[in-house]
């Protein structure tokens, strides 16, 4: 019977945290569209100097942000050369106010175009 709890309860936690962690798709494009589509265009398709968003993963697009925002630019650099590159002194201050949650959301927006 205690394996039993122990496996229902586990179970639950694990639906919680999921449905915690869902990134909210409207919130990351209402974010996208104030912070981001200035630079990388309303599509995330890229323009000028700033490059295409479109085609990463969410995982990866909250990776290289969270590295943004931690100021890791040798971690970027080995994510993608590029990323730790001239946009850097752009990027950085841009992501700097982001929540982990803000990051979660816009990646998710980012990653459904």
């Amino acid at each position: 019977m205690k394996k039993l709890t122990a496996i229902i309860l586990s179970s639950g936690l694990a639906v919680a945290g999921a449905q915690a962690m869902a990134a909210d798709v409207d919130a990351g494009k209402k974010l996208y569209e104030q912070s981001c589509a200035s630079c990388h265009g309303m599509k995330a398709a890229g323009q000028g100097m700033f490059p295409q968003l479109t085609g990463k993963s969410a995982e990866h697009l909250a990776t290289a942000m969270t590295h943004y925002k931690n100021g890791d630019q040798a971690a970027l650099q080995e994510m993608d050369g590029d990323l730790g590159g001239p946009n850097y002194a752009i990027m950085a201050p841009n992501a700097a106010g982001l929540s982990e949650e803000d990051i979660d959301n816009v990646s998710a927006y980012i990653s459904s175009l």
